[in-house]
């Protein structure tokens, strides 16, 4: 098993991020959560991984805090759900807020989760929240003091929220309007995370 990946970052996406790790290119496939933390390209980072196999793929996801990557396991456990619904959950919300949501019982917030209908809602809630009780998850822990940045002040926030919302699942009209509905309604954002999140609860 790969359990994290350390080295020069060399491109990144909402979506993914690649490493170079001794002349060799690792992709990564991230949450919108971990986009937003990762340095500048050409700077050092280092992500958390699960190295996910199947008969006809092998892929790599990465995670910036051990939170997220035990939210994205605990939720792979549930029959049904796959890496992509996963990361979609973890870029809707955060860890903590799956957590709570979850123990809650709150099926309604879930199913705003893309991919994530009614049936799946109950699933998670039934499957997870024994699990979620016992599993302590600090809503103020974000980071696992990993080589990190932002991209607050970038001028790309709003196309990299809109390649973020139509990899998740959202037409390009679709993922347009939410984004401009977001901004609309809270001009003082400038980071894609806080839009994703927004988006998606809309």
């Amino acid at each position: 098993m790969i359990d994290y990946v350390s080295g020069k970052l060399v491109l990144k996406k909402p979506t993914e991020a690649v490493i170079d790790v001794g002349g060799i290119g690792y992709k990564v496939l991230i949450p919108t959560s971990t986009f937003e933390r990762l340095p500048e390209i050409g700077k050092p980072a280092q992500l958390l991984t699960h190295h996910h196999v199947r008969e006809d793929a092998m892929t790599l996801f990465g995670f910036i805090s051990e939170e997220e990557r035990t939210v994205f396991n605990l939720m792979l456990a549930v029959s049904g759900v796959g890496p992509k619904l996963a990361l979609a959950a973890l870029s809707a919300l955060r860890p903590s807020e799956i957590r709570q949501r979850v123990i809650e019982g709150d099926a309604a917030m879930l199913t705003r989760i893309p991919g994530v209908g009614r049936k799946t809602a109950e699933r998670l809630i039934i499957e997870l929240r024994d699990r979620f009780e016992s599993t302590d998850i600090d809503a103020s822990s974000s980071s696992t003091g990993l080589p990190a940045g932002g991209e607050a002040g970038s001028s790309t926030f709003r196309a990299d929220a809109m390649g973020a919302l139509e990899a998740l699942g959202l037409s390009r009209s679709a993922a347009e309007k939410a984004v401009l509905t977001v901004l609309r309604k809270n001009p003082e954002i400038r980071n894609a995370e806080e839009i994703i999140r927004l988006a998606l609860r809309a």
